[in-house]
């Protein structure tokens, strides 16, 4: 009865929203019930409980299952909001959405991010699990589930997210495959003929088969072998019939994404002995789900009392795991930043941002991350830290391996779960691998660190392949996303602690491959009240009546720099505007961005990127300096220079636009 419930529940939110996925709902609803009934540890009282275990619907099309079953389990989401699914301002969006709806782990729909999501969220858990529990005291201890379906199986993102999992022993991910064989072209056998569960062995996982998707014993054995299971990760192979009780649609792609119809509706009721009225709940069921909400409340209790006992015999270690659940920074944090040593000699920002990372890592537990097998080159490994492993769950280094997108998936899964401050470095051209990661980790709000290093033609002799040229403008379009090109050691401090302290989403961090020289330290205050603010003055004209105004980010700023003292020989007044975060910028008011960029002043800017976007902002008297075409394999100062990067070609372009002002 419980399962019909979740069936039918789902399938009268589609019709009533005309939109939808009725079929996995009603094929994955057994397995689904028994998880939630007889396994999953959690407490809607408690939304937030640090021990609860985590479930991610990575097949997020299905969504109307999940909020099925976060209402009867007694999460704050009424009936009426089940009636509203889709519909404007509620909170059953047509895919799960963190931060919107009470019980939503992860934002999924985009297949195969689930997936990815959930290893990070296994390896929070067993990382802070080494950390901070103790004989006796396993404070944290759970398991994570996903239900997955067959496109998800199918995305690269799974490939590579499985594969990390089965290197690191995760032990306590447990994966539900609803094994239906039907996608929205038709079946399977169209594109998706391999065996999955040998190729989850091949990538050192546990897997399990369970022939009838409505067999609940067989199903709850499958879990419960799962989780005796502690060195693999487990994948369990259900097989379903999409649209089950559907008398005309079950097993057909016709169940998967749209409404199964009044008449379908009424008839699959019918064949599973239900009452024909809409989003019907018989009293049996509710029972059984209050009786899952106690079970659920009685776990949190115990779990409350046992860390109360914790915190007394450990109140050290007690009082940093608080802190960081929260997610406070440390109690000495300003003091941190003025330990910090700022090096006044030249240095790449890929350098300075390495020492800044180890610099806080002493005093930031939680901060934990790697790369995708380019540490020594974007520096982004915590030295004198041990390496995350399944023989040493407390290390801080993750060595993520050539998979750039499951890092990024995963980096949002560690994000999701808490307790860790993510951070995941690989070049800037290869942030193409993990957009879509990137764009969730917006949308979800999610305060993950991107370190993007080899930021411009000047990665030099690599060649066109991995000189980033459009993805300043591409990173800049995600609602959401803080792109921070600092251009030097202090503005790359200030970036990182804008990312650590403000940030309420995720911020990329791009850096340079090769040395820049220190900015004025004696401007120190200036650049440290001008980068939270997106954009300042650096440097000033030698007069009050400006005749042109410089924009750079990065290592562009230098260039700018150059520029001006060369056009004060000139006699021409030239202001330098450091613009290291643009889209910060956009966000202040009209004010002060006219106090910095004033109007009517002619305006050159300088950016080693395509010009789209830069000539939105300002008037046909300004000038772009940036690359619309990809780069060239030649040293980097080289490409630079034949790409108009110098001081001369600033001069010949500071000087056009004047005479035609002085035409105009």
């Amino acid at each position: 009865m419980a399962v019909n419930t979740l069936r039918l529940l789902s399938a009268d939110m589609v019709q009533a929203a005309n939109s939808g996925h009725p079929g996995l709902p009603m094929g994955a609803a057994a397995m689904a019930y028994v998880l939630w009934a007889k396994f999953l540890k959690f407490y809607p009282g408690e939304p937030s409980w640090p021990d609860r275990d985590r479930f991610i619907l990575s097949a997020g099309h299905g969504s109307a299952l999940l909020y099925s079953l976060l209402h009867l389990s007694g999460y704050n989401l009424p009936l009426e909001q089940l009636k509203n699914f889709r519909q404007w301002a509620s909170r059953t969006p047509g895919h799960p959405e963190y931060g919107l709806t009470p019980g939503v782990e992860a934002t999924t729909g985009p297949l195969g991010q689930g997936m990815a999501n959930a290893v990070g969220m296994a390896l929070a858990e067993s990382f802070l699990a080494a950390r901070y529990n103790r004989p006796e005291f396993d404070i944290l201890n759970h398991y994570t589930y996903v239900l997955a379906g067959d496109g998800d199986m199918m995305e690269g993102i799974s490939y590579e997210a499985a594969s990390l999992a089965g290197h690191l022993k995760l032990g306590k991910l447990i994966v539900l495959y609803d094994s239906n064989r039907i996608t929205i072209e038709g079946s399977t056998a169209l594109a998706f003929t391999e065996n999955v569960r040998n190729r989850f062995e091949a990538m050192g996982w546990h897997t399990e088969y369970v022939p009838d998707g409505n067999d609940i014993a067989v199903i709850e054995r499958a879990i419960e072998t799962a989780r005796q299971e502690p060195a693999r990760p487990s994948l369990i192979e259900v097989k379903t019939e999409i649209g089950f009780g559907a008398p005309n649609k079950q097993g057909k792609a016709s169940a998967h994404g749209e409404p199964l119809g009044e008449q379908e509706l009424l008839a699959a009721k019918r064949r599973l002995g239900w009452p024909e009225q809409s989003f019907y709940i018989p009293e049996e069921v509710s029972l059984l789900f209050r009786d899952i909400f106690e079970r659920g409340k009685e776990k949190f209790l115990s779990w409350e009392q046992k860390y109360s006992s914790y915190a007394r015999a450990f109140p050290s270690p007690a009082g940093d795991l608080n802190r960081i659940l929260k997610g406070d920074l440390p109690l000495d944090w300003e003091t941190i930043w003025q330990t910090f040593g700022f090096d006044i000699k030249p240095a790449a920002t890929r350098t300075a941002s390495g020492k800044i990372i180890n610099h806080m890592a002493g005093h930031m537990p939680e901060l934990m991350g790697g790369s995708a097998d380019l540490a020594p080159s974007t520096k982004t490994i915590l030295t004198g830290e041990s390496d995350y492993s399944s023989e040493n769950r407390g290390g801080r280094n993750i060595r993520f391996g050539v998979r750039e997108h499951a890092m990024g998936g995963i980096l949002n899964g560690l994000a999701y779960h808490g307790g860790v401050r993510p951070y995941g470095g690989t070049f800037l051209v290869f942030s193409d691998y993990m957009r879509p990661s990137i764009r969730l980790a917006a949308l979800s709000k999610l305060k993950v660190i991107y370190v993007f290093t080899h930021d411009s033609l000047a990665v030099g002799e690599d060649g066109p392949t991995h000189q980033p040229v459009e993805h300043l403008l591409s990173l800049r379009a995600i609602p959401g996303l803080t792109v921070i090109r600092p251009a030097d050691t202090f503005e790359t401090a200030l970036g990182w602690r804008w990312a650590l302290e403000t940030a309420s989403g995720p911020t990329a961090l791009i850096l340079t491959r090769q040395d820049l020289p220190s900015l004025d330290l004696s401007l120190k205050s200036v650049i440290r009240e001008g980068l939270p603010h997106g954009g300042y003055i650096l440097a000033e004209g030698f007069r009050s009546l400006l005749d042109v105004t410089l924009i750079a980010t990065g290592s562009e700023v230098h260039l700018a720099l150059e520029a001006r003292s060369l056009l004060e020989k000139e006699n021409i007044a030239a202001r330098v505007v450091s613009l290291p975060a643009v889209t910060l910028f956009q966000k202040q008011d009209s004010r002060y961005i006219k106090s910095v960029i004033p109007e009517n002043i002619p305006t050159l800017v300088m950016e080693a990127g395509v010009t789209l976007g830069w000539r939105t902002y300002w008037d046909n008297d300004s000038h772009v300096c940036g690359v619309d075409k990809f780069g060239a394999s030649a040293p980097g100062s080289v490409v630079m220079r034949n790409y108009d990067f110098k001081a001369e070609n600033i001069l010949d372009n500071v000087r056009a636009m004047l005479k035609n002002k002085t035409d105009g």
